[in-house]
């Protein structure tokens, strides 16, 4: 029985929900692993946790390559074993350094089922429609940070921090055994051959366009203060202003906002399409983030909690609302190379916003500064991009 759109929109929404999945629940276990593996309340070691999976997605390269080689489903079909084991070894890990591995791993395994979904909408949808299909689905995965926290600490108040890490392989494997009702979105006739050659002449290709570059680099600088804020959070509530019970409430209320800004910009998408509203967006971002800045320069650092998390609300829901429509814009120009450029899209997406919110949330200390800075810049030096396309 072929899968109707309803269907489609729910079980890409749950396969993107993996990647949210394998870092929003563990947040609230972070005391406790920070105890288990003998480090002091203040470290921000744990904040790898979430930077090493967010890297492994540099794999979507290689998925990306073999997904126009020999289709979607079949890289979707690795990926799930991969989040799943690795996701496993990664709670029963002896020490940090092995953990960090089985998490990269487990991010490997999450970058193939995310990119193969992507591309799956874009052999689907193109343009306008693909901005208001990929709003859907980030409405419903954006519900992922909302209730995530809370059955992690619901999880930790009838077992421990294990049973937490356990909780997203076991998910993938209800996702998997759905997935398989999954058709193929990219038949033979428009599949490219695997052969070295060819493989770097579409990266060649993609990485200079232009359009694809531009809108990739917003994704990745609003990214990079967005997993500096995810990766922190809990160290930011618990240790810098010392409130560590509010920690499930401030994750999930932000998380509802991003949700609700997401489906608005599936309405803002059909009406004014996206190039107009990814400017409007960032425009709003940019003049948030600006003020934010200004107060914490007058008030202080840290500055008062509710401002500052009123402010990162915004913010980040204003920027998961700009996601959708930098993905569709970026691989509108894409066509036949749609899995390659959902490859690289999401290595400079995830990784190196990733590395580099990892490099923030290491000097996140004492303080908040360097954040709040950090979408000040970001927002600003988005805008400068997406006003620089001067096509009609």
């Amino acid at each position: 029985m072929k899968m109707k759109p309803a269907e489609f929109i729910a079980l890409s929404a749950c396969t993107m929900m993996l990647t949210a999945l394998g870092i929003d629940i563990m947040l609230p276990a972070f005391a406790e692993l920070r105890a288990h593996l003998g480090l002091s309340p203040e470290s921000t070691e744990t904040s790898k946790i979430i930077s090493f999976f967010f890297m492994g997605q540099v794999a979507q390269l290689i998925f990306g390559a073999l997904s126009d080689r020999f289709g979607r489903l079949a890289i979707l079909r690795i990926g799930f074993p991969l989040y799943i084991i690795s996701g496993i070894g990664a709670a029963f890990a002896p020490d940090l350094s092995l953990m960090l591995a089985a998490r990269f791993l487990a991010g490997m395994g999450a970058s193939a089922v995310f990119m193969t979904t992507i591309a799956g909408v874009r052999d689907r949808f193109v343009g306008d429609q693909m901005a208001r299909i990929m709003s859907l689905i980030f409405t419903i995965f954006l519900f992922t940070p909302v209730l995530a926290p809370f059955l992690g600490l619901a999880i930790m108040s009838v077992s421990s921090w294990q049973m937490v890490f356990l909780t997203p392989p076991l998910f993938a494997v209800l996702v998997f055994f759905w997935s398989l009702r999954l058709e193929e979105s990219l038949p033979p006739d428009r599949r490219s051959a695997l052969n070295w050659s060819g493989i770097g002449n579409a990266i060649r290709k993609v990485i200079s366009n232009r359009i694809f570059m531009r809108y990739t680099s917003v994704a990745t600088l609003l990214f990079t203060a967005l997993s500096s804020y995810v990766a922190s959070s809990e160290h930011i509530i618990g240790e810098i202003y010392g409130k560590p019970k509010l920690f499930a409430w401030i994750f999930a209320g932000i998380g509802l906002l991003m949700s609700l800004c997401s489906l608005l910009n599936s309405r803002l998408s059909s009406r004014y399409g996206a190039r107009q509203s990814i400017k409007g967006l960032l425009v709003v971002y940019s003049i948030i983030s600006s003020l934010l800045l200004l107060f914490t320069l007058i008030a202080g650092d840290p500055p008062d909690m509710l401002v500052l998390f009123v402010g990162l609300a915004l913010l980040l829901a204003i920027n998961l609302a700009v996601e959708p429509n930098s993905s569709a814009l970026a691989l509108e120009p894409m066509g036949n190379m749609a899995g390659m450029a959902s490859a690289i899209y999401g290595t400079f997406f995830f990784f190196i916003g990733a590395a580099l919110g990892s490099v923030i949330s290491h000097f996140l200390v004492g303080g908040v500064f360097i954040l709040v800075f950090g979408f000040f810049a970001a927002g600003l030096i988005s805008v400068v991009l997406v006003y620089g396309d001067k096509r009609r």
